[in-house]
């Protein structure tokens, strides 16, 4: 390479990684490492030795997230890799990690494709104009610039909202950013944003395609604030989530990072915001973006629709070239972004007066039994020799007390820095041993209910009493939604009702749930056409008790399993479950001992296992066959066509390897099921609307569609909720649908709050 730049490459430590054979030999390098000693697990800052001028170089490579780190003020090496940071910098992954992870070779080759590009001069850093990203902030030019865009050639615009909350009634709408060519964008503040402009941004939506990212979002925004209507809509987010289903891949900021020449390219926005807190004495969390004047906010917010605009002709491309993925793109997830639209503002109903109660009578709850751990002689021995009040929230404290002074014996787990670990399941194991583990369990465990849950509800209270919490559709690899922002309605606590009982229906209305019963279970019965296990969902009667009976031959019938064969039906439900996420003897084993209470062995447990194959051997021969094409293909299809890809089956490392055979079998099982529900969810939001129905539903978690009914509707509801549920959708035993269970109450803990506390 004639006239070649001057490079630096700059990792952690000395290593054996061959860089030259990396980079193809394309250029030459100066090597430097961030600390000189060879064995160094982390580098710290006391660590870094490294001498280099770097003005010396015209590009810097830095290799792996501690180089970046210690350079730059990112953070993500994943997110960076092959991103021009400050005009010098290049972040890119470990090569080395190849060989273990080889889901991270398309990252690496891509950043490699980039490298190259700026070191041969070929790539430039982009100069964004105010020329072609610009704001709006007069009527007339917004009225120009929409017309343009209606006249515009192209079928399709972007549109992205900057807005002062995350949800409808706790914000408004500070802009629209539009863009309909590639380019260029515009920021139109909603102060111009009178009748004359709504009529023409409306005629705008109903004539063209209107393309989101996190299309759930913006709807929710535009429809509650101004009432536009979008006839057809696609999302650039879901799009993503289709061709790369990895969670946390699918922001704004990334994607154009990885797909976009316009990088980071709201860094100077950040940049401003940061020294606005700084010099206002703001914190970060309470920074709001109506704080951003708009000369600084125009052109990075129209860069988010012209960002939005390129993503979408490039994954529109992607995307078209799989009919499988475009079926579940416009089938399940179009729709399912509808519907979580409509769930979220339906909002989850809580009853304050009794969420007050709950704070008050789970407080007490926590006091008795601080007071019971206070009263344990070990403790007071305890705290006279350490001169000090015992302190439970303490991990060093309760090291001590635990393995010192009552002097129990440590289950061998460590924590990273080689000390005993005093977590859940540490705790769990030494309250066999002792009772003062379980009380420390105890009081974390309603600690976190009083303080993650109860305190934290009220105050986030719409003011109907009802609290509009996210639903996701893209944050999991199998299809699972999940859920976040002002509650996780998927992590509600199940032992205890307390939460529970305070999600309940206003006067007039009862919650009804519906869970589908062993669905993971099913659906691998009629993927793998298994006819014994088929006929014991035909056979009805309690299934795990006809697992048992068919697995250990037991002599009785299906009804009198669960009392006269209570461990035997216990190892058949852990080994059906178990196959369906991978386990094998060794935690069937463990599983079994904690659910029994009696020592189950490895060898019993591969001797039961061996017994479950025998009486469903054609649902072993589709594991393997699933197990088989997996290693040779390294992705599989689940039956409703969504992809799931398998790199890391490739990996050096057999564990690394083994566990995405398990997680690609889980995924052909956990998804499917998972659909069935959304599916069904989808049918019903969709009748209710159409039908003039009052029933709301409110809520997916897990298996589980929650409403809030009126009375004289809920037999109507369930009815057809059950329609829609065991609807053939081409996963069906033919005379046994997926079963339906309902739990009807005026709270979601069905009488076990009032059970519990009166």
């Amino acid at each position: 390479m004639t006239n070649q730049p001057a490079v630096a490459l700059i990792d952690k430590a000395p290593n054996r990684t061959d860089y030259v054979r990396h980079f193809n030999n394309e250029f030459e390098f100066d090597h430097f490492h961030l600390s000189s000693n060879p064995d160094i697990k982390k580098v710290l800052k006391r660590d870094v030795d490294i001498e280099i001028d770097l003005d010396a170089y015209d590009w810097i490579i830095l290799v792996g997230s501690e180089a970046l780190q210690y350079f730059t003020p990112e953070r993500s090496i994943t997110e960076h890799s092959g991103r021009l940071i400050n005009d010098k910098f290049l972040p890119v992954i470990n090569p080395a990690m190849l060989a273990f992870k080889p889901e991270a070779r398309r990252t690496w080759e891509d950043s490699l494709s980039t490298i190259l590009g700026y070191i041969s001069g070929e790539l430039q850093p982009v100069d964004i104009s105010t020329e072609t990203f610009y704001g709006i902030d007069n009527k007339e030019e917004a009225i120009a610039w929409i017309n343009e865009a209606l006249n515009a050639e192209t079928s399709y615009i972007a549109c992205d909202t900057e807005t002062t909350g995350l949800y409808p009634r706790d914000g408004h709408i500070l802009g629209l950013s539009l863009a309909y060519c590639r380019d260029h964008g515009v920021y139109i503040l909603t102060d111009v944003v009178d009748e004359d402009v709504e009529i023409l941004l409306q005629k705008l939506f109903t004539k063209k395609i209107t393309v989101f990212h996190n299309a759930k979002f913006d709807l929710a925004m535009l429809e509650y604030h101004f009432g536009f209507e979008f006839p057809r809509i696609e999302d650039t987010m879901l799009m993503h989530y289709m061709l790369n289903e990895n969670p946390g891949t699918h922001g704004l900021k990334q994607l154009a990072l990885k797909h976009t020449k316009y990088g980071n390219y709201e860094q100077e926005l950040h940049d401003y915001i940061a020294d606005y807190c700084k010099r206002n004495g703001v914190l970060k969390t309470q920074f709001t973006w109506e704080s951003i004047p708009f000369d600084v906010m125009q052109v990075y917010a129209a860069m988010d629709a012209a960002v939005t605009f390129e993503l979408y002709e490039l994954m529109n491309e992607a995307l078209n070239k799989n009919p499988r993925l475009v079926k579940v793109y416009k089938d399940i997830l179009m729709p399912g972004m509808i519907f979580l639209k409509d769930c979220q503002d339906n909002g989850v109903p809580f009853d304050r007066r009794r969420l007050e109660e709950a704070q008050e009578l789970m407080e007490k709850d926590i006091q008795e039994a601080i007071d019971k751990l206070y009263s344990f002689k070990e403790v007071q021995m305890f705290e006279t020799a350490q001169g000090k009040e015992f302190n439970p929230n303490s991990t060093v404290q309760l090291r001590s007390l635990l393995f010192d002074a009552i002097g129990l014996q440590p289950t061998g787990k460590k924590t990273g820095t080689g000390a005993h670990s005093t977590d859940a399941e540490v705790l769990g194991q030494l309250a066999e041993q002792h009772a003062v583990p379980n009380l420390i369990l105890d009081i974390r465990q309603k600690s976190k209910i009083k303080n993650t849950y109860l305190d934290k509800i009220i105050p986030q209270l719409d003011r109907d009493s009802r609290l509009r919490t996210n639903f996701n559709l893209h944050s999991t690899t199998s299809g699972r939604l999940s859920s976040s922002g002002k509650l996780n309605m998927q992590q509600i606590p199940r032992d205890n009702p307390i939460v529970k009982g305070c999600i309940r229906a206003k006067e007039g209305n009862q919650i009804v749930a519906m869970d589908l019963t062993t669905a993971e279970v099913y659906v691998a019965a009629a993927l793998s056409g298994d006819r014994n296990l088929s006929e014991v969902f035909k056979s009805g009667g309690n299934f795990h008790s006809s697992i048992a009976k068919l697995v250990f031959r037991l002599p009785c019938e299906v009804d009198e399993v669960a009392e006269q064969y209570t461990f035997e039906r216990q190892a058949a439900k852990a080994v059906t479950f178990g196959i369906m996420y991978g386990a094998g003897p060794n935690k069937i084993s463990q599983q079994v001992t904690k659910d029994s209470g009696s020592y189950f062995s490895v060898q019993d447990a591969q001797k039961v296992i061996n017994q479950y194959f025998e009486q469903f051997s054609r649902l072993k021969h589709w594991l393997e066959e699933q197990k088989e094409f997996i290693e040779s293909n390294a992705y599989l299809y689940s039956t409703f066509g969504r992809k799931r890809r398998l790199e890391n089956v490739r990996s050096a490392d057999k564990g690394i390897a083994s566990h995405e055979v398990r997680s690609g079998i889980n995924f052909l099982v956990q998804s499917v099921s998972s659909d069935i529900n959304l599916l069904a969810a989808i049918d019903m939001n969709n009748y209710i609307k159409d039908n003039g129905l009052k029933s709301r539903i409110f809520a997916l978690v897990h298996d589980s569609i929650l409403a809030e009914c009126p009375h004289h509707e809920i037999d109507a509801y369930s009815k057809k909720l059950t329609e829609f549920v065991q609807m053939d959708r081409g996963i069906y035993i033919n005379g046994a649908p997926v079963g339906c269970d309902y739990d009807i109450g005026e709270d979601y803990s069905f009488g076990k709050y009032e059970k519990l506390y009166g």
